[in-house]
């Protein structure tokens, strides 16, 4: 994810996501932030560091030379996972584009988290716990077939983490190498990506 939470909008929690989610949709955040819900809260996020930037764009990249044209990369989807009343925007999805087509053009609404084939977060110092924590997890939940973690900040070194065949609510397999490893993201992709150009 992005860098450290910038402000909390408090909601109570006996109110409906219905409720949760029409006030994130009537956000009016600043150009380049964004606003995810987690735990009954809305938190809005500034914009990534550049060095977080040029991780993302490098995956981005590697990511066209497979993908088939029916799908699509999205850096700013909200994607929402309802049976745990989150919403969150990763760095990177991976979906079908007729899922995103789907949304109607004038309401800003997140898709089925369950749709994504797969996610990507880049840490940032302050959310790194989140990312590989609470966000795995509902990742996993909505049934996302591979989550891809690059934890620059990991306590033994930078490393990418790939997870996979999500199953009651976690993930079975993952597979971590630390930068300057290669990556292999596993069908529909396999792609092989070389981490030596992540800047740590």
């Amino acid at each position: 994810m992005t860098a450290a939470m910038a402000e909390r909008v408090q909601m109570s929690h006996d109110r409906p996501w219905d409720s949760l989610l029409e006030t994130w949709r009537e956000l009016d955040v600043p150009e380049g932030w964004h606003a995810e819900i987690a735990e009954g809260q809305i938190h809005v996020v500034p914009p990534p560091h550049a060095q977080h930037n040029r991780i993302t764009a490098k995956l981005q990249r590697a990511l066209l030379t497979v993908l088939p044209d029916d799908w699509e990369i999205f850096q700013t989807l909200g994607i929402q996972i309802v049976t745990s009343e989150k919403l969150y925007i990763p760095d990177l999805v991976v979906i079908p584009d007729e899922v995103v087509a789907a949304v109607p053009a004038e309401k800003n609404m997140p898709v089925d988290a369950g749709e994504a084939l797969l996610v990507i977060e880049v840490t940032s110092p302050f959310n790194a716990a989140d990312d590989r924590g609470k966000k795995r997890d509902a990742y996993a939940q909505a049934g996302i077939p591979t989550y891809l973690l690059v934890d620059r900040f990991d306590r033994h070194g930078p490393t990418s983490t790939v997870f996979t065949e999500p199953k009651n609510g976690a993930y079975q397999l993952a597979r971590r190498v630390p930068f300057g490893d290669q990556l292999h993201l596993p069908e529909p992709f396999d792609l092989k990506i070389d981490t030596s150009a992540f800047p740590a």
